[in-house]
């Protein structure tokens, strides 16, 4: 657990929300590479105010977003020299917060009391990545999109943003029976007139269901990647720390993974780094300026029922959780996420394995 009077940890995960979870030893995306370029830049995780920058070599760093002279933002400041300066006193702090310079000091700057807390980063597929826990060094690499780079794939990026728990919005992507509903029409319709089987496998990091016997869905969406109809082979994946991957395949012809990676800003607050990576039976090209459209409209309609699922569990100020079979991987989903906070994920390799019918 967390203690509010550590720097760089943040406070507590508020007592009563059954969802809310804050996350040590985890790697979280915090911006695209384009975005960070030669000025600090300002960002949240987990409630903690960061700062990214480039050093001289361009690798990116990242220091709690706080001037240990006089509280000052460092992300006011600018980068001289791949060092961040602070646009106050002129402090100059690398990219393990060592203090290396202090204008009009006559002797060493690097006293430990004048040092800033840094957070491990990696630039990886396209995107910045910072490290939940301070001052260590990772006992992990960050999470690798697949096929990116794969011959006869396409690949659409977007960033997105909902107010919800890290806990609602991996839940919400990776949940099928809300689809004919909050969706109808771009996924399924209400009325349920196929039983298809599902495979629920439950590793040590990771929850994974495959949808056994589904034919292609009706709506818009489906038809759009899968013109061609048949049997969908569906996984839905959550992968720890924050990683919701949704794949379908239809035959040779198609295949299409979603995967979001999912940075907490703070409880209540999470950014979507949404990579969609296809091969279909149709030109590309044509397809692309369908796919951002219809996937924001489907985006949005979830990120407002999710704010009104937030504004509830705010406005009650604690959470009711009533589940049954069909609500397949939340409940996992949430045990994974609990362990991961207390740092007691399963090293067993062993995967068990449950089956279950379910109408779509």
């Amino acid at each position: 657990m967390f203690s509010s009077r550590e720097e760089g940890r943040g406070p507590a995960a508020p007592s009563g929300l059954v969802s809310v979870v804050r996350l040590p030893q985890s790697w979280f995306i915090l911006c695209s590479s384009r975005e960070l370029g030669r000025k600090p830049l300002a960002r949240m995780l987990q409630g903690m105010p960061l700062v990214l920058f480039r050093n001289e070599a361009g690798k990116p760093a990242a220091l709690v977003d706080r001037c240990p002279h006089r509280n000052v933002p460092l992300s006011m400041g600018r980068v001289v020299g791949g060092q961040l300066q602070c646009g106050y006193h002129g402090w100059r702090f690398d990219t393990t917060g060592q203090c290396r310079a202090i204008p009009g000091l006559i002797g060493e700057p690097g006293a430990k009391s004048r040092c800033a807390s840094w957070h491990a980063a990696r630039e990886q597929d396209g995107f910045v990545w910072v490290y939940s826990t301070p001052g260590v060094e990772p006992t992990s690499e960050p999470y690798r999109f697949p096929l990116l780079d794969a011959h006869g794939y396409s690949t659409v990026r977007r960033v997105l943003r909902a107010k919800g728990s890290l806990h609602a919005l991996l839940e919400n992507t990776l949940d099928v029976p809300h689809t004919s509903f909050l969706h109808g029409g771009l996924f399924r319709t209400e009325k349920k007139k196929n039983e298809i089987e599902v495979v629920v496998r439950r590793g040590a990091d990771r929850v994974e269901a495959e949808y056994i016997g589904e034919p292609r869905p009706e709506g818009l969406a489906a038809r759009l990647l899968a013109p061609g109809g048949g049997v969908v082979q569906h996984f839905d994946r959550f992968l720890l720390p924050s990683i919701a991957q949704v794949e379908y395949r239809l035959g040779d012809d198609s295949h299409v993974i979603i995967t979001s990676a999912m940075t907490p800003a703070d409880d209540w607050d999470t950014v979507v780094y949404a990579v969609v990576t296809f091969r279909i039976p149709l030109p590309h090209w044509l397809v692309k300026p369908f796919i951002t459209p219809v996937a924001l409209h489907i985006f949005g309609q979830d990120a407002r029922i999710l704010e009104r699922q937030t504004e509830t569990i705010r406005r009650f100020g604690s959470e009711t959780f009533a589940s049954t079979e069909v609500d397949v991987l939340g409940p996992p989903i949430l045990r994974l996420l609990r362990q991961a906070e207390r740092e007691k994920v399963a090293t067993s390799a062993e995967v068990q394995e449950t089956r279950l019918k379910m109408q779509v």
